[in-house]
């Protein structure tokens, strides 16, 4: 293990949280057939987590992918969150003063290598949705989306799950086409973690353009899992569920 992250661990440690190692494997579907099989936790809260990542962003590549590399879930989380935080701070005006738009880009650029070479380490619903956001979906916002398309052919839960849940920042920016191209693509879908992560972009989505939501529905809604429906209509009125319900 590189010197950062034999630092980063004894930190984590540190924060071990008794209670939480004990809970934590078991929120998390760690057992024998379960999506998390034989992940290892710590014990450590996410702020903390996030309080150690924050005093560590001078981490390099390296330092990451080691971190990414790690059997316990909470350095991995560690390490996706130095890169989530680096991304965010390239678009402060701030870290523009002292770097150009050129080192902005292959900075993240060289963060979306390190998380596409390690989907397999990204392996909790947890690690997704709180990077993909920001690594991959922001990321391609100005480009093209292909990567996208290839995560969700994979036969890999995590990259699945990565390919819809980083549509939520092109969402933010009212580029919904996506979004609801994947939930097509990812429509029947059997397991449960997909189905509530395509429901909960489609609500999104709808939070943007309802109209637009409301003709997936009508076109769709009859044929979805009803997990994903029920994700997907939260925000709607009561009598407005209540019709796509009972469509199903």
């Amino acid at each position: 293990m590189g010197i950062t992250a034999d630092v980063i661990l004894s930190e984590l440690k540190y924060l071990i949280d008794e209670e939480k190692r004990i809970v934590l494997p078991k929120f998390f579907k760690t057992g024998k057939g379960e999506y998390g099989e034989g992940d290892k936790f710590l014990g450590v809260v996410v702020p903390n987590i996030r309080s150690v990542a924050t005093s560590h962003l001078d981490a390099v590549g390296n330092d990451i992918a080691i971190l990414l590399s790690s059997p316990w879930h909470e350095m991995r989380m560690c390490g996706l969150l130095i890169m989530v935080e680096n991304c965010k701070q390239t678009r402060k005006r701030s870290w523009l003063k002292l770097h150009s738009d050129e080192d902005a880009e292959n900075l993240r650029k060289q963060y979306l290598d390190i998380y596409l070479a390690h989907t397999d380490r990204i392996n909790n619903w947890d690690l997704v949705d709180l990077s993909a956001p920001t690594i991959v979906g922001e990321y391609l916002a100005d480009k093209k989306r292909d990567i996208l398309y290839s995560l969700a052919e994979s036969s890999l839960l995590w990259e699945q799950r990565i390919a819809i849940v980083s549509t939520y920042a092109l969402i933010r920016n009212n580029d919904l086409d996506d979004t609801y191209m994947l939930a097509e693509k990812l429509l029947y879908h059997p397991h449960d973690l997909m189905q509530k992560a395509v429901g909960w972009m489609l609500r999104e989505a709808g939070k943007r353009d309802k109209p637009r939501l409301m003709d997936f529905l009508d076109e769709h809604s009859t044929d979805m899992p009803r997990t994903m429906l029920r994700y997907s209509i939260e925000k709607f009125t009561d009598g407005e569920r209540e019709y796509y319900m009972k469509r199903k």
